[in-house]
């Protein structure tokens, strides 16, 4: 019978990743089996950079921390050899990661996966890693937002150096145009010639 002592470790191993499951948006379960030393450490290398925690857990622990929750749907594909892939942030980074790397490994498989607290199959999975990664996607949101933005800063700046050209020219005109004389005055009427005196 397991001391105490094991008992509370197992129990504290459980909680840590239940609350690592509920907080995740996404987790993939991995079957690692065959996988060299070398190749676990480049792709554990990978995961931690895209932000996902990849650790290796035994199948009864993974149970215990999905037991009670619609996750818990993946207990038949819990046997063999598990790691379990989480993330809090990214939904596509561990699929994409781990599914590529289960391509060019013959006896690592993706077993199972899960988008906020629900189950999905390995088709929705595959869909997943096909998707572009978060640093694309952010990439590509602020090229579309940037691309008519610049557009409209070069519209603006035309039309800016088109006015001030426009704006500058007659002030330019009335520099160099003589000053215009002041109206002359109306010249006085005459008198009328005075006539001969009379001899």
């Amino acid at each position: 019978m397991p001391s105490a002592k094991v008992l509370e470790e197992k129990k504290a191993k459980v909680a840590a990743l239940k609350e690592r499951i509920g907080a995740a948006v996404a987790g993939i379960v991995v079957d690692y089996k065959g996988i060299t030393v070398e190749d676990d450490t480049k792709l554990r290398k990978e995961l931690r950079e895209a932000g996902v925690h990849y650790t290796v857990a035994k199948n009864t622990l993974i149970r215990l921390a999905i037991d009670g929750t619609a996750l818990s749907a993946m207990d038949d594909m819990l046997n063999g050899t598990t790691a379990i892939a989480t993330s809090s942030e990214d939904y596509v980074a561990a699929a994409k990661i781990l599914s590529k790397f289960a391509e060019t490994h013959e006896n690592f498989s993706v077993k199972t996966g899960f988008i906020d607290g629900e189950v999905i199959s390995l088709e929705k999975i595959d869909s997943l890693a096909k998707l572009p990664s978060k640093e694309q996607l952010l990439t590509n949101v602020a090229f579309v937002f940037a691309a008519p933005m610049a557009s409209f800063a070069r519209a603006i700046q035309a039309i800016i150096d088109k006015g001030g050209e426009a704006a500058e020219a007659p002030a330019e005109e009335a520099a160099e145009a003589p000053a215009e004389a002041p109206a002359e005055e109306p010249a006085p009427a005459e008198a009328p010639a005075e006539e001969p005196a009379a001899e």
